[in-house]
């Protein structure tokens, strides 16, 4: 008596032929790396991925807080160890609303106008050719490449902290100083 499989169960076992083991093989590598690849590409999170929703494409944050969206916000060093902030804020909703604080790390923004009221007509722009608004914060004294926080205060909104990227005063950025802005 053999104790082969084949002499225990005639007809039952055949040999695989070597061509079909390698379609098979090829198959289930084929599998596999379509498989990792998906996985790794982060394809498989689907439409709403982390990495798929990023706005963000310049060096300043944005945020919104409720109906008011603060856009590419950034501060600008200057040579007095003062900063200036640099942005947008929009207003996305029906009615005006007024920042009553900007604070940089405790310390609080000199403004121009007196009265930054945010309107659904009229965005605040700080810094640049059409800027209407001018925050500066007095001796922060941060060098350029840091992150400070930034924290808005909108009288309907709420308030909102930003972790805020501090420019050199290059570049870019070589024109923005605090200038008036007239109320």
């Amino acid at each position: 008596m053999t104790n082969s499989l084949f002499s225990l169960f005639p007809g039952r076992i055949t040999a695989m032929p070597l061509a079909t083991n390698a379609k098979r093989l090829s198959s289930v590598r084929t599998l596999v790396l379509a498989m990792s690849l998906v996985l790794l590409t982060g394809c498989g999170a689907g439409p709403n991925a982390p990495t798929r929703l990023i706005t963000q494409v310049t060096d300043g944050v944005e945020k919104m807080v409720g109906d008011i969206r603060l856009v590419h916000i950034l501060l600008v060093k200057q040579s007095d160890g003062s900063a200036v902030l640099v942005g947008t804020v929009l207003n996305n909703g029906d009615s005006p609303d007024l920042i009553t604080n900007l604070t940089v790390n405790g310390i609080p923004a000199q403004i121009s106008p007196s009265m930054l009221l945010v309107t659904p007509e009229q965005p605040l722009i700080f810094a640049g050719d059409s800027a209407n608004a001018l925050a500066v914060f007095p001796s922060i004294n941060v060098q350029p490449g840091r992150h400070v926080t930034l924290q808005v205060t909108l009288r309907n909104a709420g308030s909102v902290k930003l972790d805020t990227l501090v420019r050199d005063r290059v570049g870019e950025f070589a024109n923005v100083g605090p200038t008036f802005i007239a109320n």
